[in-house]
């Protein structure tokens, strides 16, 4: 059991041990494309003492923030809050541990200084132990304020450095040695206890890790913890060799759930550093059985397996992070680019050298592959988009970044790019938080409130609202149709249940609803269907909205191939948004609309200026991949 109490205290202890401390990631959402992304609270508290009474020699168990938040209220229906108290309940005597994004929050903008702030409190408060904070272009001046609120609650602040480029490559120079070492002094400086090292892509090889990690730790003086990833199939490699280096802590995922974008194997690490000098101490049997149990929670979520199948070195071509790699895949197979993928792969690193080598995380990783996918589908070359001569109408994400909102990366950003995409504007060259206004916390609440009047929210729900309004909103009109449905086994949640099944249902402590079902009816004219089932014994009937019947539905119309006047849905989704209306004149580049997908909005815009023929959709109206969406008046 380790002593959580003081941050100091813990990382004197870290720095006096002579074995490997394992973080275990089987709980991470993200990392193992949409099948971790959209792993249940149902399934990991059902484990969780099994960890804290047989695995207690772990440093902290990775499970919550970065995209974990997000995922919970989107897709999940469930509240990110309610699944870390539960954690923290039944796993007492081992630290939980979070990743948080500095400025971005566990979102993908830069917040005021003051939410990011109010956050880390709440964060602190309702049960993180260890936060790891990076900035997605490595500017420690970004990440001084989520630093420094992290240290004000007493908790642990590891400062992070992403990991990209190679540092024996003569030809990626600008991140060398010197950087990364100048980077963790800086961090150290800026008060972190720990020093994380994060290889969001599974970049760092085995010999780089051991020059990097003992640099780190003669140069530096903080206890070292290094992530990785298995994108190539060597992450456990450049673990041992980190391990031989002197690290201190390094990230590993249970059996089950590791390899490919995930993280190396925690059983095989155990074994190969048994009987050496940084044995881990853990029980095997205990790695074993733990996995044996995620092992059979997977095979429930084999419909959202997006992983790969075999290791890809192609990931130190395009340099993509783990939880981008697959989900990046999902995309463009959604836009019709699956035969195209190695094109797409290619671009992705176009672009990244385009932009300037920059880090790739999210949020900026998410910029690269907006960036990489619009010049696929345009077939627009890396000289088009430089050229000034030579219109493109910039992802919106791709011009907030050019203007500085997310940062500035090593050496600041291409000018001639910056002057094109911007048209005029002058970028912000200083810390984006530093000339936001402070929110007006009370006004945002009572914001909240008369979205929901008869609601009570506490601080928590006000955080994640502050996180992301929109998402937050959607989950909680969801919430008060269909109650906590987060208490739902898994299989059930995903499938549904069967004529004659019956079915334990635990909704607050001690109150157990019992529910069978009996039978289900025809799907009327209105697509609802009548659910005929047993509450406690109680016969009850329920008409509800029959999801098969939208299959039924008539199709959308397509947009005409190469037709320039259509302008198609890019993937399927949902429109957030539309800003034309018909008969409405347009220039080339304004927005016509934006689509939600994939954990992400996607504006499309004019392509030439023109008059608006027709709008066939709406706010709401769920779409598929090249359905027609806006038409102009032709030419």
């Amino acid at each position: 059991m380790l002593d959580t109490q003081g941050a100091k205290a813990v990382a004197d202890w870290m720095l006096a041990q002579t074995r490997v401390l394992v973080t275990d990631t089987t709980m991470r959402d993200g990392h193992q494309s949409l099948l971790a992304t959209r792993m249940r609270s149902f399934d990991m508290i059902e484990v969780a003492p099994a960890y804290a009474h047989r695995l207690p020699e772990l440093f902290s168990v990775e499970c919550w923030g970065g995209a974990t938040f997000d995922v919970a209220y989107r897709f999940l229906q469930e509240c990110p809050w309610q699944r870390l108290r539960d954690l923290r309940t039944r796993m007492p005597n081992l630290m939980t541990q979070m990743l948080l994004r500095a400025s971005n929050g566990v979102g993908y903008t830069n917040y005021p200084d003051n939410v990011v702030e109010a956050f880390v409190g709440q964060a602190a408060s309702s049960g993180v132990d260890v936060f790891r904070v990076f900035d997605s272009l490595n500017w420690v001046e970004n990440m001084r304020v989520a630093m420094d609120a992290v240290i004000a609650t007493g908790k642990i602040c590891e400062g992070a450095i992403c990991y990209t480029g190679d540092i024996h490559d003569p030809d990626r120079a600008k991140y060398d040695l010197d950087y990364y070492v100048r980077m963790g002094r800086d961090l150290r400086d800026a008060g972190a206890h720990v020093l994380g090292v994060k290889d969001m892509a599974g970049l760092l090889k085995p010999a780089a890790a051991r020059v990097l990690v003992r640099a780190l730790k003669e140069e530096v003086g903080l206890p070292v913890h290094l992530h990785t990833h298995d994108t190539s199939g060597i992450g456990a490699a450049t673990l041992l060799a980190a391990t031989e280096a002197g690290v201190d802590a390094i990230d590993a995922a249970m059996d089950a759930m590791s390899g490919g974008t995930s993280q190396p194997c925690l059983g095989s690490i155990v074994e190969a550093l048994r009987h050496t000098e940084r044995d881990t101490g853990l029980e095997i049997d205990a790695v074993r059985a733990i996995s044996d149990y995620w092992g059979a929670v997977r095979a429930q979520y084999v419909p959202f397996e997006e992983g790969l199948t075999a290791p890809a070195s192609e990931v130190y071509l395009h340099e993509m992070p783990g939880g981008q790699f697959t989900n990046l895949k999902a995309q463009a197979r959604s836009m019709g680019l699956a035969e195209r993928w190695p094109e797409v792969a290619r671009t992705y690193a176009e672009v990244n050298r385009m932009f300037g080598d920059i880090v790739k995380v999210t949020p900026s990783s998410k910029v690269v592959g907006d960036m990489a996918l619009m010049m696929v589908t345009q077939g627009l070359t890396r000289e088009q988009v430089e050229d000034p001569n030579h219109d493109v109408a910039f992802p919106d994400s791709v011009v907030d970044m050019l203007k500085g909102n997310l940062g500035q990366p090593p050496g600041g950003w291409p000018e001639g790019l910056v002057r094109k995409a911007l048209k005029g504007q002058e970028p912000l060259t200083v810390r984006p938080g530093s000339v936001m206004p402070a929110a007006d916390l009370e006004a945002k609440r009572r914001e909240l409130q008369a979205a929901f009047p008869e609601a009570q929210f506490d601080n928590e729900d006000f955080c994640g609202y502050l996180m992301y309004p929109k998402v937050f909103t959607d989950y909680r009109a969801r919430h008060d149709d269909y109650g906590p449905v987060r208490t739902l086994p898994t299989p059930i949640y995903f499938y549904g249940m069967e004529a004659g099944q019956e079915v334990s249902i635990e909704i607050d402590p001690g109150k157990i609803l019992e529910v069978r079902l009996q039978a289900i009816g025809e799907t009327n004219a209105e697509g609802d269907v009548r659910v005929f089932f047993e509450l406690n014994g109680q016969p009850r009937t329920i008409r509800v909205p029959d999801r098969k019947a939208q299959a039924l539905a008539p199709k959308r119309p397509k947009a005409e191939p190469g037709n320039p006047a259509h302008v198609a849905a890019p993937m399927p989704g949902v429109v957030a948004s539309v800003t034309v209306s018909d008969g409405q004149s347009v220039r080339a580049g304004d927005l016509l609309l934006t689509i939600e997908a994939m954990k992400m909005e996607t504006g499309l815009y004019a392509d030439r200026a023109g008059t608006v023929q027709a709008v066939h959709v709406s706010a709401g109206t769920q779409v598929d991949a090249k359905d027609l969406l806006v038409e102009l008046a032709p030419e």
